[in-house]
């Protein structure tokens, strides 16, 4: 199996800019809220946003991460299921009434489950609820807010593997892919209500996810969650819709566009590397 290395192809690069006419989105100041906040992405985003000058609510199921998080920002802290409806909404309306307007909503806790179409029904529910329904229910309950005062800013956390696939993971590929298209629905069809949508499409970065082991994440090399923060608080600045920290990505996608059943058969003899454990 491939062992995690440290990537040096690492830059907030810019694939897809949201609109013809691109605005900067100055963080300071602004109310950001991060979900999956306690550790790895979420918590590097909520230091992120923080030295970028914004005031922070740093959200986890686990609470006293979450805590700690907030601890290192000097903002709030919220404990709640994200795949749960009702704790989302909750969260929102509470941070709306004793806080203030949400400006950016960064929808970033995920889960992974590896395995194909055999996973029990029960493993793909999880991980659509996490993966997919988190960003439904942020949108479900913000978007109407945001629109009535004029605007505002969601960030949803998918994966590369939502552009390419996760070899050995059906259940993460799929999902992040959803992801990446409800994104997409929210920018193309919200963007004239003043409603901007970014979505962070990392390789493998280096969390509890791929510990032990990156695998086939890590097989361009992993990188730091600061890295990814970094990247995604300067694409937000500049309002761009597809934020990739992995350079190499962007030819991934190109790739697979120009050619997608040669971009197939590689993925195949990449698939025969990992199941060999090469």
């Amino acid at each position: 199996m491939p062992q995690p290395r440290l990537s040096r192809d690492v830059a907030p690069v810019i694939v897809t800019r949201f609109a013809e006419k691109g605005g900067i989105m100055d963080p300071r100041d602004k109310l950001v809220v991060v979900t999956g906040a306690a550790a790895g992405i979420g918590r590097a985003l909520c230091m992120a946003f923080a030295q970028a000058g914004a005031r922070l609510v740093c959200v986890d199921r686990d609470g006293p991460g979450a805590a700690a998080t907030a601890a290192l920002v000097k903002g709030q802290a919220a404990t709640v299921d994200v795949a749960q409806e009702a704790q989302v909404a909750g969260l929102i309306d509470k941070i709306e009434r004793d806080t203030g307007p949400i400006d950016l909503f960064c929808s970033n806790a995920g889960i992974f489950v590896s395995g194909g179409v055999e996973v029990p029904d029960s493993d793909w529910q999880r991980i659509w609820q996490v993966n997919v329904m988190a960003h439904v229910y942020a949108a479900r309950h913000l978007v109407p807010r945001m629109i009535a005062r004029g605007g505002g800013y969601l960030v949803n956390t998918a994966s590369a593997a939502g552009l390419l696939n996760q070899i050995g993971a059906a259940p993460y590929g799929v999902t992040k892919h959803a992801a990446v298209g409800l994104a997409e629905w929210l920018a193309l069809t919200h963007g004239e209500d003043g409603i901007r949508i970014s979505v962070l499409c990392p390789q493998g970065v280096d969390t509890a996810m791929i510990a032990g082991g990156a695998g086939v994440a890590g097989i361009d090399g992993v990188i730091p969650p600061q890295a990814v923060a970094e990247a995604c608080v300067q694409g937000v600045r500049d309002e761009v819709f597809l934020i990739l920290p992995h350079l190499q990505v962007r030819d991934y996608i190109r790739n697979k566009a120009d050619d997608t059943d040669r971009w197939i058969g590689g993925m195949r003899k990449l698939n025969r590397r990992f199941r060999n454990g090469q």
